[in-house]
């Protein structure tokens, strides 16, 4: 049976209405996907009995307009690997439906996403909360995945998800690495060659047990730029720039 896909809003919601009592699973994606992304369809599908993807390149949080216009868009292999993969359903909308009220509307938290990536990235947060609130009523699942790598995006989620009573589990899933370490992302794919190489020594920095000061000066001394280094809720958090692509990775302590 092939992937269903919606690009309008109203052809999904009278589908959904149809399947009222459904154990419906949710992954909301930017596309670019990769085997990460494919990791989390995997585990929709085991634990739900219909699976619906997403794919909405969010332009709210992006606070660097060149960032927004690079990110990669690769949309018919991503419908390739969603349908191989079992996903069901594949909502695809347009910005002018998802933003109807031109950003007018907006979740903001006061605390999590104040730090960390909400402080190098200002207001980066309010749009991810936004249109994955907006998403949740539109999809209506009972469970949605998401991954560790931006695992403070997925404490944000968790939080929202909780503060607005909203009935739906929220579950984080490990990170996918690459056989060099290096957390498998979208990003990856503007790097060259030479740079994903170096890219998987931050992994490798990040697992040694020694001062963050030290850790910082080995990252620069390998040639990347840091934006944060800090440990946070039990995990080592860091983002760093090579050849103009931003990369975040976390450990556990």
């Amino acid at each position: 049976m092939s992937m269903k896909v919606f690009k309008k809003l109203s052809e999904w919601r009278e589908y959904r209405r149809n399947l009222p009592d459904a154990k419906i699973g949710f992954v909301p994606t930017m596309g670019a996907l990769h085997e990460g992304h494919i990791s989390l369809i995997r585990r929709c599908c085991r634990e739900n009995e219909i699976t619906v993807a997403s794919i909405f390149v969010n332009p709210t949080q992006f606070n660097d307009k060149n960032d927004l216009k690079n990110y990669p868009r690769t949309y018919e292999r991503d419908h390739e690997m969603l349908e191989k993969s079992g996903t069901d359903c594949l909502f695809y909308p347009t910005q002018e439906e998802m933003y109807s009220d031109n950003f007018n509307y907006r979740v903001v938290e006061n605390n999590v996403s104040k730090v960390l990536c909400g402080l190098s990235r200002p207001g980066h947060f309010e749009g991810v909360m936004t249109v994955v609130l907006k998403l949740f009523n539109i999809v209506k699942p009972r469970r949605t995945y998401f991954g560790e790598k931006d695992y403070q995006q997925l404490m944000l989620i968790k939080e929202m998800a909780e503060s607005f009573f909203l009935d739906i589990e929220v579950i984080g899933c490990p990170i996918v690495r690459e056989s060099s370490g290096l957390a498998m992302s979208s990003r990856n794919e503007r790097l060259s060659e030479e740079g994903r190489k170096k890219a998987s020594v931050l992994y490798k920095l990040l697992s040694e047990k020694r001062e963050k000061s030290e850790i910082n000066k080995s990252l620069e001394a390998e040639g990347f730029q840091v934006d944060y280094l800090e440990d946070l809720f039990g995990r080592r958090f860091a983002a760093v720039i090579l050849e103009n692509v931003r990369l975040i990775d976390n450990v556990q302590l």
